[in-house]
């Protein structure tokens, strides 16, 4: 039987240029990088972003494909894609899943373990 998987990993990089100081908006770029480490073709279909502020505010952003691409990953393939996003506070957390699909149609989720907003951290 196939198994389909994807991992993820997240970079992160605070965008004072891109920031409001000092209350804020802050802005962070993330870099995404999906590795297929299962046995079986899939494609990157859509994504569920859930964005978290220090002050609890919960932004869920969704959409199809990630920058305007759904990659096909053969096993051991990677995609590598940068976005970035804007929170109220200087720190906050994001995490996610992409939605996927195989070749044969069936349906599977990745999930993007939560990781740190931080306008004290160069990179994470």
């Amino acid at each position: 039987m196939s198994r389909p998987e994807f991992r993820c990993k997240v970079r992160v990089q605070y965008l004072p240029e891109q920031s409001s100081l000092p209350d804020g908006p802050f802005a962070f770029a993330y870099t995404v990088t999906v590795l297929n480490t299962g046995d079986v073709r899939a494609q990157l279909v859509a994504r569920h972003w859930v964005v978290t502020d220090a002050a609890g505010h919960r932004e869920d952003v969704r959409g199809l494909a990630v920058v305007g691409q759904q990659p096909v990953l053969a096993p051991g393939e990677h995609f590598e894609y940068s976005s970035w996003t804007r929170i109220a506070t200087p720190r906050g957390t994001m995490r996610g899943t992409f939605f996927c699909m195989t070749e044969q149609a069936h349906p599977f989720e990745a999930p993007v373990p939560e990781f740190v907003l931080a306008r004290n951290q160069a990179l994470h």
